[in-house]
């Protein structure tokens, strides 16, 4: 029997709604079908509006006219954090199923308001929280929920942002100021929170947690440095330089037409004379010690769920790499997660070492997850199978991130999650 094709809109077509979800989407041409665009940037509607083969007719630049009608089944939702509530409000009231990316909102009461407008209007929702969908870690569930280790105790998990990631995003980038998007124990550790609720297979009693800006500040500037990298005497010497990150590093991966990070400071198609241009006047060529940002480059957060379990996070920007690291302590057992393996260790027996696809952010895929979250997106829409990553189910995370930064501004206070 022939597969249902379902129709896709995009709003936000940028790093996520263009190269990773979209690309993925439309090379399932028997499952999907991309037919409108929308996004602020006219040399974005075009170039993927091409690429994927929309009319110029259904290319929208405003959110009001895009959102006059119903155009597809489907919208992914891929903007500005702080559009996700507003655009999805928008979807529910037009009839749209909806892949949302993370994270939903920073603010508890449009949680609510998200969960009861769906209730109202009937649609099925994603939430992109694609590492439940990443082979690395549905093994560590599926090792956890087998009683390989014997009862669940407590998980140690580590968010290694990665200093040229922190520079990038949270120093130069879209989420630096707090005060206009998320925070940032939510922009980047919503995917570790969420995991954390799922292993411990308990909603989160209690959280405190701790955290600061400790570096990237006027404080810490080398002696002399220049506001902007092209004009610095540490252009090729320091690790957060400009020239070296986005030019240099673009030269040695020969010069990518369309690749993050150097599509975010220049648009795509890339050129050495865009990313020139990009470092020499844009927001991306900025003295990371001399930037507008609040955003925190540490965090350690301690969480308590209500079936005993304890877990802890650690956020922080002083590492190179991005494998995420995380241990499991059982009853029983114990299981390590690390940059390409799950390793079991059962007490009093043996060692088993799986080798899987790597669980670390390269490229867009998220170790499988990625690619695994637009498959069970075709599943729910079919009825074959629940929501893992579904509206209700993510916002326990959203909830513990909303605490986790409570605490943190108020000193480490221990906060209920549900008052």
């Amino acid at each position: 029997m022939q597969n249902k094709i379902y129709t896709v809109a995009i709003i936000g077509v940028g790093s996520r709604g263009a190269l990773a979800y979209g690309r993925k989407i439309n090379g399932i041409k028997d499952k999907f079908k991309i037919v409108s665009l929308c996004d602020i940037k006219r040399c974005r509607l075009d170039t993927y509006g091409e690429e994927f083969g929309v009319p110029e007719n259904a290319r929208f630049d405003t959110e009001e006219e895009f959102f006059k009608e119903r155009r597809a089944d489907i919208l992914i939702i891929a903007t500005l954090d702080q559009d996700h509530v507003r655009h999805c409000l928008c979807a529910f009231k037009l009839g749209y199923d909806v892949l949302l990316e993370k994270p939903i909102t920073a603010d508890a009461s449009e949680c609510k308001m998200l969960l009861d407008a769906q209730k109202k209007y009937g649609n099925r929702a994603l939430v992109c929280h694609v590492l439940r969908y990443a082979p690395a870690y549905l093994k560590v569930a599926e090792l956890i929920d087998g009683g390989e280790i014997g009862r669940l105790v407590a998980i140690e998990a580590t968010e290694p942002v990665g200093y040229d990631h922190q520079s990038h995003s949270y120093v130069r980038g879209n989420w630096r100021d707090t005060k206009e998007t998320s925070p940032m124990i939510l922009a980047k550790c919503c995917h570790d929170l969420d995991l954390l609720q799922w292993y411990a297979k308990s909603k989160c009693k209690s959280i405190s947690s701790v955290g600061d800006l400790t570096f990237f500040n006027e404080q810490n500037a080398p002696e002399g440095a220049a506001k902007r990298c092209t004009e610095c005497k540490y252009s090729d010497t320091c690790a957060y330089s400009a020239k070296v990150l986005y030019l240099d590093n673009w030269f040695k991966l020969d010069c990518p037409e369309d690749y993050w990070p150097y599509n975010v400071a220049a648009e795509a198609p890339l050129t050495e004379k865009k990313l020139r241009e990009a470092i020499e006047e844009g927001p991306y060529g900025r003295c990371v010690f001399h930037c507008d940002n609040n955003a925190v480059d540490h965090q350690m957060v301690q969480m308590t769920f209500e079936n005993g379990v304890k877990a802890s996070l650690t956020m922080t920007a002083f590492v190179t790499g991005y494998g995420r690291h995380s241990t499991y302590f059982g009853t029983g057992g114990v299981i390590d997660l690390d940059d390409e393996y799950v390793t079991l260790r059962k007490f009093g027996g043996e060692t088993v070492r799986h080798s899987l696809a790597k669980p670390k952010e390269g490229g867009h895929d998220h170790g499988g997850g990625d690619t695994g979250l637009i498959s069970s997106l075709y599943e729910m829409l079919e009825g074959r199978a629940p929501a893992g990553t579904s509206l209700e189910a993510s916002i326990e995370s959203h909830l513990m991130g909303i605490a986790a930064e409570e605490s943190r501004l108020d000193g480490g206070r221990l906060v209920l999650v549900h008052k």
